[in-house]
């Protein structure tokens, strides 16, 4: 699966006082992923290949469909092939168990979910404000300023798909020391979310209180609903929130940082937690 996160193409470098040299650069693998539940077609989502099982997890929690390890049984790769009739592992069929109710399939998504925006083709717009399994986020962890201020910095150490080519996202889940439980990395900042939850699911770790989430990317509403679905008490982007997310982090009784960078970071809800 190493080999499908990138990909050599060649190019021609130009310099400013207008040289170029002809070279070859890496880029960052984007394919589509065919999301079935009980073989039902429910979504596709342009991704980064890679870690699959918990990214088809952790939208399934985001959805609002499961929020325990015990309702999904299994997960397979279905037929899906090339132009050389090899799998492109590309279909994924999730087995729910048998008290877990299906999802909705009058809100699938329309078409594809794009990797810039997880949200995109909704049915309903209504559909994007789920009730969250684990309520309200009464998670009475505090922070050091300190620790989450260093937080960007130790999840770009871990970055390898980045540095070899600049064009995915990170999302890392963090305990409050500032361990790393677990990194992933995508070309969509949702998808990249998803993968983290989606691994703590399958550990049984959810809700995920006691942690941080750091994300490389904006914080977005979708990604404050992401956070909250799993239980995430404090979720911190190098990035600008948007309004909507605040307001959506204020009612959820969840952190949220936003432009967390060189040290410092602005606490836009939940600040109590900050020591």
């Amino acid at each position: 699966m190493a080999g499908r996160l990138t990909r050599r193409t060649k190019i021609r470098r130009f310099s400013p006082d207008g040289q170029s040299v002809d070279r070859e650069d890496a880029l960052a693998v984007e394919e589509p992923l065919e999301i079935r539940v009980n073989g039902a077609s429910f979504s596709v989502t342009m991704r980064s290949p890679g870690d699959d099982f918990d990214l088809v997890a952790g939208f399934l929690v985001s959805e609002g469909v499961i929020w325990a390890a015990e309702q999904l049984v299994s997960m397979r790769f279905c037929a899906g092939t090339d132009d050389q009739g090899l799998q492109t592992f590309n279909v994924i069929d999730a087995e729910l168990s048998a008290d877990t109710a299906p999802p909705d399939l009058s809100l699938e998504r329309h078409v594809y979910t794009s990797s810039s925006c997880g949200i995109c083709g909704t049915a309903s717009i209504e559909a994007v404000h789920k009730a969250a399994h684990f309520g309200h986020l009464d998670d009475e962890t505090t922070y050091a300023a300190e620790l989450l201020g260093s937080l960007p910095d130790r999840l770009r150490e871990h970055q390898k798909v980045f540095d070899r080519t600049g064009g995915v996202h990170a999302a890392g889940l963090f305990d409050p020391a500032g361990e790393l439980l677990c990194l992933r990395e995508d070309v969509g900042r949702h998808n990249a979310v998803d993968k983290v939850v989606g691994w703590a699911l399958r550990e049984g770790r959810l809700p995920l209180g006691g942690t941080v989430l750091q994300v490389s990317g904006r914080a977005s509403f979708e990604l404050v609903q992401k956070a909250h679905m799993a239980g995430i008490p404090v979720l911190a982007a190098v990035s600008a929130p948007s309004s909507l997310a605040v307001e959506h982090a204020e009612s959820a009784g969840l952190t949220l940082l936003g432009f967390s960078r060189g040290g410092g970071f602005n606490a836009y809800a939940g600040s109590e937690r900050i020591t």
